[in-house]
């Protein structure tokens, strides 16, 4: 799936400006909507006290406070750090209808949300390793 660049992002990078700041697997994730393998990323398992920020652009995505244990091999969270910084866009890849969601900043592919988290929200974003950064609390 090549990514869709019609949207006027804030964060406007060229092909070679992405290539550059991004490793071979974080580009795939983040511009080409790719997906690490279940178990595999650094982040699926980690639970430190922080937040996880946007691979391409830097902006703070979500809290460790809303990280949970989903079982499903990627990162989980059950709400972005506020509505404006996750952009939503239906799927229809692979046979299947999702929900992608990405920064709503630079556009980069974050992963897909599903109806099946936990309260609050009942919603489980599911993410890829590839596509965030973890900043810690200090």
């Amino acid at each position: 799936m090549s990514h869709d660049t019609s949207k006027p992002y804030p964060v406007q990078k060229t092909d070679a400006e992405w290539r550059e700041q991004l490793d071979a697997m974080q580009y795939q994730v983040a511009r080409h909507a790719a997906t690490e393998r279940a178990f595999t990323g650094k982040y699926w398992d980690h639970f430190k006290d922080g937040r996880y920020h946007c691979i391409g652009c830097g902006t703070p995505l979500f809290e460790s406070a809303t990280k949970f244990d989903a079982g499903c091999g990627w990162p989980s969270y059950w709400a972005p750090v506020n509505s404006e910084v996750i952009e939503r866009i239906v799927d229809r890849s692979h046979g299947m209808v999702r929900i992608e969601v990405r920064c709503n900043k630079c556009g980069s592919h974050l992963g897909h949300v599903f109806p099946d988290g936990p309260e609050p929200t009942g919603e489980r974003y599911c993410i890829n390793s590839a596509a965030i950064d973890f900043v810690g609390e200090n």
